[in-house]
C-alpha cells in the first residue's frame, strides 16, 4: 500500500485549492472530494464481493442528485461542468463521476469504464481492502506514490477513516472564522446543510434514517419539500440564515477536527492554516510534501504558490461592524481550539 493521507476540516477553507495543488504533484494521487461522492455506504461490514463494492462507487449519490434535478448544482460537481454520457435526469451520475474522476482525467467516462471492467471481479474482502486495491490501481494507472484524499465537511468521517486505515495520516486544514463562515453562509451545499439540520431539529432526531412519515408532515411547509426527488432552488438560495448558524456550524466542525487530531500519535498529525499557505506558500507545501512522503519539486511549490489566490481573504472584515462582530462571537469557541498564532504544526 501507498502512503495514504486524509485533508480533514470544515470546508470553504481553500482545501478545493489545495487538491488542485497535489494533484500537480507527479509522486501525488489526489483524490478529490471521494469521500463526499462515496460516503459512509462505501463502508459496509464485514467482507464484501466485488461486484457488491463497485455498486457503492458507482451508484449514484440521492442528496446530490436532488440538488442537480432541482437545478441547485455545487461548484465542486465537475460532471456537471463538463458534461460525459451520464446525467441526474436519466441515467443517474456515478458516484466516482460527479468529483473525484474528472479531478483526474479528461475522460472520467473513460476511466471509470477502465474501474467497471476491474473492480466488480475482485475477491470478496473487507470494504476498506478494497479501497486499498482501488488506490492502488488509480496509483499505477497515473504514475503516482501517495494517496491524499481530501473532502470538505469532513471531519465527521475522521474517526471511521482512522479505524479503516490505522496505517493513515491526517492534516486538518482550516480558515479564519468568520471569513470561512461567510463563505459557507453564500454556498448552495452549506445552506443546504444547515435546513437540513434545521429538519432533523424540528423532528426531533439525530439521523435520517430516524425520519418517518408523520416527522415530514409535521415539518414547516418551506422545509419539508426539501426532502422530495426535486425541489424549488429557491428554498435554499433566498432563505434569510442567519450568520450565527454558519458561525456555530463552523465552531463545531473545528472543534471537531482538533479534538480528533489530539489522539493521534505525533507522526500521524498535522494541521494547515489556510491564511499561512497564503503567506508562506513554499513553506508550508514544503512541509506538507515531507509530511504527505513525497518530495518538495521546486517546479511543483513554484506553480502551487502561483495558483493561490488571496483576493477572497478578510472577506469578513467587509462585513457591517455590528455583525462582524457578533459573528466573531460565533465563532469563538472554534477559535479558541486553534493555535493561538495560527502556525501550522505537526
Amino acid at each position: 500500500m501507498r502512503s495514504l493521507t486524509f485533508v480533514i476540516g470544515t470546508g470553504r477553507s481553500g482545501s478545493t485549492a489545495l487538491s488542485r495543488i497535489l494533484n500537480a504533484h507527479p509522486e501525488v494521487l489526489s483524490l478529490n472530494e471521494y469521500m463526499a461522492s462515496v460516503g459512509d455506504a462505501a463502508f459496509p461490514e464485514g467482507k464484501v464481493s466485488g461486484e457488491e463494492f463497485w455498486q457503492t462507487l458507482f451508484r449514484p449519490a440521492p442528496h446530490f442528485e436532488r440538488m442537480i434535478r432541482s437545478g441547485l448544482p455545487l461548484p465542486e460537481f465537475l460532471h456537471t461542468r463538463r458534461p460525459g454520457r451520464y446525467s441526474a435526469e436519466t441515467t443517474g451520475i456515478p458516484a466516482l463521476s460527479l468529483m473525484a474522476l474528472p479531478h483526474l482525467t479528461d475522460d472520467p467516462d473513460g476511466l471509470l469504464d477502465e474501474l467497471g471492467a476491474a473492480v466488480p471481479g475482485w475477491p470478496e474482502r473487507t470494504a476498506a481492502e478494497h479501497h486499498r486495491a482501488l488506490f492502488d490501481l488509480l496509483c499505477g494507472r497515473f504514475g503516482r506514490t501517495a494517496v491524499v484524499e481530501r473532502s470538505g465537511y469532513s471531519t465527521g468521517w475522521a474517526p471511521g477513516l482512522r479505524e479503516a486505515f490505522p496505517e493513515a495520516r491526517f492534516v486538518h486544514m482550516y480558515r479564519d472564522g468568520p471569513d470561512c463562515a461567510l463563505s459557507m453562509s453564500r454556498h448552495p451545499g452549506y445552506r443546504t446543510i444547515t435546513l437540513l439540520r434545521e429538519i432533523k431539529e424540528h423532528a426531533g432526531i439525530d439521523s435520517f434514517a430516524d425520519l418517518t412519515p408523520e416527522h415530514v408532515r409535521s415539518l414547516p411547509a418551506d422545509l419539508a419539500p426539501l426532502l422530495d426527488d426535486r425541489f424549488d432552488p429557491a428554498l435554499v438560495r433566498d432563505r434569510d440564515l442567519s450568520l450565527r448558524r454558519f458561525g456555530a456550524l463552523w465552531s463545531e466542525l473545528v472543534t471537531d477536527g482538533t479534538e480528533f487530531l489530539s489522539t493521534l500519535p505525533a507522526d500521524r498529525r498535522a494541521t494547515l492554516a489556510y491564511e499561512n499557505l497564503l503567506d508562506k506558500p513554499t513553506e508550508e507545501l514544503t512541509r506538507l510534501a515531507e509530511f504527505i512522503g513525497v518530495a518538495p519539486v521546486p517546479q511543483w511549490l513554484a506553480t502551487g504558490a502561483a495558483s493561490l489566490d488571496s483576493s477572497r481573504r478578510g472577506s469578513a472584515s467587509s462585513l457591517p461592524p455590528a455583525d462582524r462582530a457578533d459573528l466573531t462571537e460565533t465563532c469563538a469557541p472554534g477559535t479558541r481550539v486553534l493555535p493561538t498564532d495560527r502556525r501550522s504544526d505537526n
